[in-house]
């Protein structure tokens, strides 16, 4: 493989990866803090916090370093023919619709989802009709779960009622069916709150798989391994997907022509995220948030990678972009209220976002101006892209779930300091907009969608439902 080698299995060594900080022990500092009424002109001794943040370990001449060397043409011609070939193996009416299945399975977990869409859809709509034959859905445990569970993936209806016969008679297959087990465990993590045959047979099959890890081929037990560690439904896709194509190498069935085209696939993939992860090092570096506010947590590389687990397909770079800084910003601004900042200081941070306005600046201290000025000008600019892209001025509704969240970051910090317990319906009411996801489902709103409606961005202004 021409880069496979090379790119694929290069990783950070595990010493390195620890990316995500521990908080020690709080220490107090003193330091010059400025007064509520005049912030900028009067000053008062205050008595800080810091929570001894460590330092990042991917640092930016580390993150430049990345050889993210872009795929020649004559390889990407051979990663379409190979993908011609398997679209055809999807679409084949006369194959057995069992061998579809683990197909689009194999398929998924490689990471080649995103490429056959349609083909996957049209198969599954086979599957529909399968199932409605009361015989079929007899022939196969491993069958029945690996239908249940795809259906469900992709949004079709699909019955708990199918395994009702199977957990009834579990001597049919208990004793030397392992694949059907693992499917069966695997397809139970999509069960509905309430659908008590799921969480059975999740209970069943976990207690059975771990006593036959020993009595199943290699590949087999790997696979067992794996989802008893993780249900595949619970794992980042292109984690998933570097796991997958080496177990997948493995077996000798394989499908030669879909293992390669699943590494060529991963190498593309990964040189557009490396990509967009260098830009994104650049613009924080220019940013300088972390160097001014050395009391926050620099931690780029984790948002980065947070973006990759929502969305790795190589045509969302933007909304990865736009994502990456603005979970950055969340962290920054987090340890801005729990950390630094002093209430009277907080309460005129939280007073300027609501504002927007330029002039608000001048209220706050130092350290809080060049942080509202970083996300004031980052907002602004992803309003004009916003504009320029889809003609719909997205201004009101980003600065209104900026707000909120300040809103909501300011009242812990009151419940913080005033030592005041609030009761669960009030932390629950507060604390689904502090834990950050409305303002960052609105933006991946706007940068994602293609068509902006007017039900979408009432649903946005109301706080639909969704985002709760």
């Amino acid at each position: 493989m021409h880069s496979f080698s090379a790119k694929f299995w290069s990783v950070r060594p595990k010493n390195e990866l620890q990316a995500l900080p521990c908080i020690q022990k709080t220490r107090h500092i003193v330091v010059n803090c400025l007064s509520r009424k005049q912030a900028s002109k009067t000053k008062t001794n205050v008595e800080r916090q810091t929570a001894n943040y460590k330092a990042t370990l991917w640092n930016y001449d580390f993150v430049q370093s990345l050889k993210n060397n872009p795929i020649d043409q004559v390889l990407k011609d051979k990663a379409e023919k190979l993908e011609e070939d398997v679209r055809s193996t999807i679409t084949d009416e006369k194959a057995e619709l069992l061998t579809t299945l683990e197909l689009i399975d194999d398929i998924q977990r490689l990471g080649l989802g995103y490429k056959f869409e349609d083909e996957i859809r049209r198969a599954l709509v086979r599957c529909v009709s399968w199932l409605n034959n009361s015989e079929g859905t007899e022939k196969s445990l491993h069958a029945t779960a690996l239908s249940f569970r795809l259906l469900r993936q992709h949004g079709y209806e699909a019955s708990q009622d199918m395994f009702k016969s199977f957990m009834d008679h579990p001597e049919s297959w208990l004793g030397e069916d392992v694949k059907g087990m693992l499917s069966l465990y695997e397809a139970s993590y999509f069960g509905f709150e309430g659908e008590s045959l799921l969480d059975e047979a999740r209970a069943f099959t976990r207690i059975h798989l771990s006593h036959r890890k020993g009595d199943v081929s290699k590949s087999l037990r790997e696979q067992v391994c794996h989802a008893l560690e993780l249900p595949v439904n619970h794992r980042m896709l292109r984690l998933e997907a570097r796991w997958y194509i080496g177990a997948y190498a493995k077996r000798s069935y394989a499908n030669k022509a879909l293992l390669e085209d699943a590494k060529l696939d991963f190498n593309m993939v990964q040189s557009t995220l490396q990509s967009d992860l260098k830009e994104m090092s650049r613009w924080w570096i220019g940013l300088s948030l972390a160097n001014k506010l050395t009391f926050t947590r620099d931690r780029l590389m984790e948002c980065f990678f947070w973006t990759v687990g929502m969305v790795f397909e190589p045509q969302y770079s933007n909304l990865r972009k736009g994502l990456t800084k603005v979970t950055s910003f969340i962290t920054v601004i987090d340890d801005v209220y729990d950390v630094y900042g002093t209430l009277d200081e907080l309460e005129l941070f939280t007073d300027a976002v609501e504002r927007w306005d330029i002039k608000a600046v001048e209220t706050l201290p130092d350290y809080m101006k060049i942080c509202f000025l970083a996300l004031y000008n980052t907002i602004n600019d992803m309003v004009y892209d916003t504009l320029k892209e889809h003609e719909e001025y997205s201004l009101p509704y980003l600065t209104k779930a900026w707000s909120d969240m300040f809103k909501a970051f300011l009242q812990e910090k009151k419940w913080s300091q005033n030592k005041e317990t609030p009761t669960f319906k009030d932390y629950l009411e507060n604390g689904w907009i502090s834990v950050s996801g409305v303002v960052i489902l609105v933006h991946t709103y706007f940068l994602m969608s293609q068509n902006i409606t007017k039900q979408g961005l009432e649903s946005l202004e109301n706080y639909h439902n969704l985002l709760r």
